[in-house]
């Protein structure tokens, strides 16, 4: 099993909470709402509102935040680039559960359609 390099350890303990205003910011100065990016989370994780409002308010990390998911089955079928990164080659897979969300996040931003982002990786 590889080792977590340091930056896979930055991202590991880096606040959801924190990331969570950017990732908010990002989508809506396309247009798109809080209820959409809640539905790109709901799909990856598993988590409902609460759940999310949770992991928000007690300021968790992306290892509990994503420790405590059920990752959607067909989260491997997320690919592209990201951050320089192709998502489906990164190797440590807490990282790349964040690259994934990540990934999500932009191509919301970027206009597609919630049905066809999720349809297209079989809600």
């Amino acid at each position: 099993m590889n080792q977590p390099t340091k930056t896979d350890e930055r991202i590991a303990n880096m606040s959801f909470a924190s990331v969570y205003p950017h990732y908010l910011t990002k989508v809506e100065k396309k247009g798109r709402t809080r209820e959409d990016l809640h539905a790109v989370i709901s799909w990856l994780t598993g988590y409902d509102e609460a759940a999310i409002s949770h992991h928000i308010n007690q300021k968790s990390n992306f290892r509990m935040f994503f420790d405590q998911a059920s990752l959607n089955p067909n989260a491997h079928l997320i690919t592209g680039v990201i951050c320089g990164y192709r998502v489906e080659s990164i190797e440590n897979p807490l990282s790349q559960k964040v690259r994934y969300l990540d990934k999500l996040v932009d191509e919301l931003a970027k206009g597609k359609a919630l049905e066809k982002l999720c349809g297209s990786l079989r809600l």
